[in-house]
């Protein structure tokens, strides 16, 4: 999978939780949870799609290492790699 497929396979999963946000308007920096408003469930369920749709095992100490949408996305490529 690649760098682009990543970030599509981000974006469509954040859309399914937040579906009010612009894609293009995501502070890549910021707290995930904090820009979406989404809570603790929210996240759960976003990291566990992207675990099933990648096929990885995401442990929940790892968890901390997501924070911001950049964090997530440099998380997935490195355990894809």
């Amino acid at each position: 999978m690649t760098n682009k497929d990543i970030e599509a396979l981000l974006r469509r999963e954040l859309f399914e939780i937040a579906p009010d946000i612009n894609p293009d308007d995501i502070d890549r920096g910021a707290d995930l949870r904090e820009e979406f408003d989404i809570d603790s469930m929210d996240f759960l369920n976003l990291v566990v799609a992207l675990a099933k749709n990648l096929e990885l095992d995401i442990p929940e100490t790892d968890y901390s290492k997501m924070s911001s949408y950049d964090d997530l996305a440099a998380y997935l490529r490195l355990r894809m790699s």
